[in-house]
């Protein structure tokens, strides 16, 4: 098979994540779980800490809504600053949406490839 006929292969994001808030709550007839106030989310198998005023998660979904001055650092120098941030789990994707009239800040640390002088 040649590689532009291979089939899409989406790796699943997995591994331990710490939810730290003032108040959680968990439905489990709609599959929701809420955190609320002061919300810290540590993912270290991604390297990333987020922080918002609210966080839901959609288990059968498979999203992550993050509400409230979201910030969201990863090793390494990239972030996401912005009002509300959804990530879909399983296709690891990111909308990340403003306030009402700002914008949303991304700080994204490009690697230079290395040039190679005769």
């Amino acid at each position: 098979m040649s590689p532009a006929a291979s089939p899409m292969v989406v790796t699943p994001t997995n591994g331990l994540v710490t939810i730290e808030s003032d108040l959680q709550k968990a439905d489990n007839s709609t599959g929701v779980v809420t955190a609320t106030g002061n919300v810290r989310i540590v993912y270290p198998d991604q390297r990333v800490v987020a922080t918002s005023r609210q966080a839901q998660y959609f288990s059968r979904e498979g999203r992550v809504v993050l509400s409230g001055d979201v910030d969201v650092l990863q090793e390494g120098g990239h972030s996401i600053r912005a009002e509300r941030l959804v990530y879909l789990v399983e296709r690891e994707r990111i909308v990340a949406e403003p306030a009402q009239g700002e914008q949303v800040v991304t700080h994204y640390r490009l690697n230079a490839p290395m040039v190679l002088k005769p």
